[in-house]
């Protein structure tokens, strides 16, 4: 591998599906970057062998997927967002060590941005439906931008009792039957959970509690416009979709592996689309 040629890759088990080779192949091209971006499937048994072997396989980094997003924790140096999330979806080479990061921060907070300008504004209240990886890394980004107070509503209360009490006491857990008062404050209302995704039950809630000046964002991008987001929209709320997260989580390692930080565009953005 030339010095002018840089290349990353994302690992994965299965990674075939991935859609990260589609974003970083459209601003490689679109920047003129003499570099590539692969697929790599790894299993579990082989990858602390792959991850130490990185930079001996001409890669300067890498995003990680499932299964592997914990598990490179212990093979890299983490940062604080990657710690806190506990998963590490980003790896890149620094003055010779191998660090890793969480962008799913960075992605949840930029793709809001763009779409609910303000959102973060006087944030006094915000929900998070789920408790899983996803909702480690929303929590973070939403403690990181102020917010005043976190309800985080989870099917299984003791699920969610245990990732409040990791975040501090601006998150608070509830149970899913007092969903209809924690919406009466709220100013954002995140879903991190795959109800409501193709082929899963639906997120079956009214939003007529939620206050009109809240904003609604969810990951889900298998349908792009959710039952939760179409309901959202019916009422004049601002929404951010889950193929706006995906994009914006891929900038930072874009601009830490080609040393250029690229735009999320529209055009971009219907590429993705058509492929969904």
């Amino acid at each position: 591998m030339g010095e002018e040629m840089r290349a990353a890759c994302v690992i994965g088990w299965p990674v075939k599906h991935s859609r990260s080779p589609m974003i970083h192949g459209y601003w490689l091209k679109k920047y003129g970057i003499a570099g590539e971006y692969r697929r790599e499937a790894v299993t579990p048994e082989d990858l602390s062998g792959f991850v130490a072997g990185l930079a001996e396989r001409g890669y300067v980094g890498a995003n990680v997927t499932l299964p592997h997003k914990e598990a490179v924790l212990r093979l890299s140096v983490p940062d604080a967002r990657a710690k806190a999330v506990g998963a590490a979806n980003t790896l890149w080479f620094e003055q010779g060590a191998l660090h890793s990061t969480n962008t799913d921060v960075e992605g949840f907070l930029g793709n809001l941005d763009v779409a609910a300008p303000g959102w973060d504004s006087g944030l006094t209240t915000a929900v998070v439906l789920g408790a899983g990886g996803s909702a480690r890394a929303i929590l973070y980004g939403l403690l990181e931008r102020g917010a005043g107070r976190v309800v985080l509503i989870n099917r299984t209360l003791a699920k969610a009792a245990a990732l409040a009490s990791a975040f501090g006491p601006r998150v608070e857990a509830s149970e899913w039957s007092a969903m209809p008062e924690a919406l009466g404050s709220a100013r954002l209302l995140v879903n991190t959970t795959s109800l409501g995704m193709t082929g899963q039950p639906p997120l079956d809630i009214d939003l007529g509690t939620l206050p009109r000046d809240a904003a609604v964002a969810d990951i889900v991008y298998a349908p792009l416009v959710t039952p939760l987001l179409a309901q959202a929209r019916v009422r004049g709320l601002p929404t951010a979709d889950g193929l706006g997260m995906l994009l914006h989580q891929a900038v930072r390692g874009f601009s830490l592996w080609f040393g250029i930080t690229p735009e999320v565009t529209p055009d971009l953005r219907a590429l993705v689309e058509a492929d969904l």
